[in-house]
């Protein structure tokens, strides 16, 4: 069972401009996915997918593999994941591949076995499964805790559900973060999707629920790799 692996790293990120090749704790943020990308034992083939040239070359420079740029109508800010990946397999011929997995280099805070852990699991239950995704427990922001602002008052998000009056007595909700993202190529292709019907959780531990958007994100995921670098204690 062959499985391909994308990094997708586009270069007009607005939230924080250039992130994907800015300096986090030692090395570019692209370089911390490349390089756990390699490290995995279930990927046997990894493409960094861009279309800026600086990244592309910062890319290169840490062991990623980047054969083509990607055209810029693939990277707009509202296109789609999936017509990137399309793009990639059309290239690389689809029927290699049993498997894409998707990492985003926007959350690089993955334990040495997540890439496997989750490609194998998918492996594992290849016959009543179709996907596998990382999620994490949503904690203060339980959308069953969350309010929305109508009409100049303040209502519940979630209508016609008994409100908690704890967060820990919430109903439990996950938010996917883009640790791993695994499914099956040809359903992959059909559907244009990874949340397919059968689609299995790969559960993040709470260190992990970042996904660097803007600068606060940054700063905090740059926190968490040098308290555990130093050897801190458990977060």
């Amino acid at each position: 069972m062959r499985t391909l692996g994308i990094i997708p790293a586009r270069g007009g990120s607005k939230g924080l401009p250039r992130k994907n090749i800015r300096a986090l704790n030692g090395k570019p943020l692209i370089a911390w996915t490349i390089e756990q990308a390699r490290a995995s034992a279930s990927l046997d083939l990894t493409v960094v997918s861009t279309d800026d040239e600086e990244i592309a070359e910062t890319a290169r420079r840490h062991g990623g593999h980047v054969p083509f740029l990607r055209p810029p109508e693939l990277a707009r800010d509202d296109t789609p994941i999936i017509d990137v990946v399309r793009h990639l397999l059309t290239a690389l011929e689809p029927d290699r591949f049993d498997i894409v997995a998707l990492c985003e280099p926007t959350s690089p805070l993955r334990r040495p076995g997540d890439i496997d852990g989750a490609i194998r699991l998918l492996a594992a239950r290849y016959v009543e499964a179709d996907a596998v995704i990382s999620v994490g427990e949503v904690h203060t922001e339980n959308p069953y805790i969350c309010k929305v602002i109508d009409g100049g008052v303040i209502k519940p998000f979630v209508e016609n559900e008994p409100l908690p009056y704890q967060r820990q007595r919430a109903r439990p909700v996950y938010f996917p973060y883009g640790v791993v993202y695994a499914a099956k190529t040809d359903l992959l292709v059909a559907r244009g999707t990874f949340y397919q019907d059968r689609a299995l959780p790969f559960f993040l531990e709470r260190w992990q629920h970042y996904e660097i958007d803007d600068l606060c994100d940054f700063l905090c995921v740059e926190s968490i790799m040098r308290h555990r670098a130093a050897g801190g204690g458990a977060l």
